[in-house]
């Protein structure tokens, strides 16, 4: 029996993006995000989303309160919500939006080169953004051609962050491989696909996992009731 591939050494694994290239990262995907949404019908708008309970306009406008709140806003809601997260998130998506779609939409955009952020780290920003990208694209069958080094640095970050949505628990003691990219990390049964497949798993996803391969796939099945927003 062959012994497992040992991890990247922190010497081959490729260096974090700095905070203003992350930033960058982040409004490149929030424009994309935009225009692909720019023709959207209302009907379209009502589309359940990937976030379960929330619609795809409604997500967005979740999107629009990530970019708008820093962290002592975001601690004086949490505060006000007697530390009921769900109920922190419910709020702050109901403040952003609006009276129509059109609203909701116009709202983001003028976020979109927001450097605001609740949460400590930049790349878990940049999670934020693709993932909820998909967790509006999917639905309604829109696919984005995201950059390579967007979706590595976004996964790298994930197999070693559980910031905010334990996603290095749920692919802990397996072997991570991208099929379209340089991503690898861990030790383990194997899972391997694209990078962006691998990248929704890890956010609890589990719609995804279809489109990957390798024996660790039904760990990573069964790790999926994990905090997933």
């Amino acid at each position: 029996m062959s012994s497992p591939t040992p991890p990247p050494t922190p010497a081959s694994r490729p260096a974090a993006p700095t905070a203003a290239a992350t930033w960058s990262l982040i409004h490149a995907e929030r424009a994309a995000l935009a225009a692909d949404l720019a023709q959207l019908t209302d009907q379209q708008w009502t589309t359940p989303s990937l976030c379960e309970g929330l619609t795809v306009r409604e997500v967005l406008a979740h999107l629009t309160a990530g970019a708008s709140l820093n962290q002592l806003r975001w601690m004086a809601g949490v505060i006000r919500c007697r530390f009921d997260f769900d109920r922190q998130v419910a709020m702050r998506l109901a403040e952003q939006l609006g009276a129509t779609p059109a609203e909701t939409l116009d709202r983001f955009r003028r976020v979109a080169t927001s450097t605001t952020k609740p949460i400590p780290s930049t790349l878990a920003m940049l999670g934020e953004t693709v993932v909820h990208g998909e967790d509006i694209r999917r639905p309604l069958g829109v696919e984005r051609a995201y950059p390579t080094a967007t979706l590595t640095a976004l996964a790298d970050y994930y197999g070693r962050s559980d910031l905010p949505v334990s996603t290095r628990t749920r692919s802990r003691g397996l072997r991570l491989t991208a099929t379209d990219g340089p991503f690898t990390t861990g030790t383990g049964p194997q899972v391997s696909g694209r990078t962006l497949a691998l990248v929704m798993a890890m956010a609890g996803r589990a719609g995804y996992l279809d489109e990957l391969d390798g024996e660790g796939v039904t760990v990573l099945r069964e790790r999926q009731v994990l905090s997933r927003r």
